[in-house]
């Protein structure tokens, strides 16, 4: 009788262990981030055809490297603070000739200032803009094990703006500009107590939820089923290891309590992040707002395909809240 049991017992761990195990799988590709030199065979892993064909770089490679290239070749000065949970995360600072706003720059998932942000930096820092590019936690020289989607970066933003703040002796307006994950957690951010000089959001792909960002990811990527299990499986491990729930990951309640106008941006042809997570985030939001859906942009080239427009709604965007409260 106490070897059936024994029995029972060891078929029921290993297949409470083999259910974990894919869970786990999953965690470590998408959540946990390892430094660049350990992780050179898993590129493989991300080699898709959505994040290929959503990369600026698919169509416009030539204005994304020129970009690129700015950014190395400017005299940036290194910035360096401490996270709430005691990560060194790191910035780079590039001052305007004559300053008219702080731009923080909130780049996306796994990415950088100088990739995400490439194209439209040159133009923001002609028209006096003060830029802040900050490395998100696991990325550029910021430390960290765990990609959390928001639910700790929202915090990074609000003390980058402090940052800001604190530094900002002529109270110039501060403006949070984020793309894909990076606007995500500026808009998580508006939940936060931030300086009264951010006068705005500028947000571009971004998306709603972690969860739902998983969910469609699981779904459309991987073609898995059973992937509320799947995502149960993850919230366990991105609990007990990187610290955060995934429902900590959510842009709903900081849009519904938010007063700062927002201005989104979304490709119509985006199929990293669905443009519907833009438009819930139009809906849910009490601010001021404006939703621009480019027809023909895939993720994050909205800039390059309706380069003049992007531009123009920019600047129209700075100098009508400027001089707001």
């Amino acid at each position: 009788m106490k070897k059936k049991w024994l029995k029972i017992i060891g078929v029921f761990a290993a297949g409470f262990g083999v259910f974990m195990a894919f869970g786990w799988s999953f965690f470590e590709m998408i959540v946990r981030c390892r430094k660049r030199e350990k992780k050179e065979k898993k590129r493989k892993w991300f080699s898709f055809p959505y994040t290929r064909v959503n990369h600026p770089r698919y169509k416009f490679e030539e204005e994304y490297e020129s970009g690129k290239t700015w950014c190395r070749n400017q005299n940036m000065q290194d910035c360096y603070m401490k996270s709430t949970d005691g990560l060194l995360l790191h910035a780079y600072y590039l001052p305007a000739k004559s300053p008219k706003r702080f731009v923080l720059l909130s780049h996306g998932y796994k990415g950088s200032g100088f990739g995400d942000f490439a194209y439209t930096a040159e133009f923001l820092h002609e028209n006096g803009c003060n830029l802040l590019f900050i490395d998100q936690r696991c990325c550029g020289k910021s430390e960290g094990e765990y990609i959390t989607f928001g639910a700790k970066e929202q915090y990074d933003v609000r003390d980058w703006a402090e940052y800001i703040s604190k530094r900002n002796k002529r109270k110039l307006p501060i403006y949070l500009y984020g793309e894909s994950m990076g606007a995500a957690a500026v808009l998580m951010s508006l939940r936060r107590h931030l300086p009264r000089e951010v006068k705005g959001v500028i947000s571009d792909c971004a998306f709603c939820s972690m969860k739902e960002q998983l969910r469609n990811m699981a779904k459309d990527w991987f073609h898995l089923k059973w992937i509320e299990l799947l995502l149960f499986r993850v919230d366990l491990f991105c609990r007990f290891f990187g610290g955060f729930r995934m429902k900590e990951a959510d842009t709903t309640r900081a849009l519904q309590i938010n007063w700062r106008p927002v201005l989104f941006f979304h490709g119509k042809k985006d199929t990293y992040v669905n443009p519907k997570n833009s438009e819930y985030n139009y809906s849910v939001c009490q601010a001021p707002k404006e939703l621009i859906l480019v027809p023909e942009a895939r993720h994050l080239c909205s800039a390059y395909e309706e380069k003049e427009m992007y531009r123009r709604k920019l600047m129209e965007f700075f100098d009508k809240y400027d001089g707001g409260r």
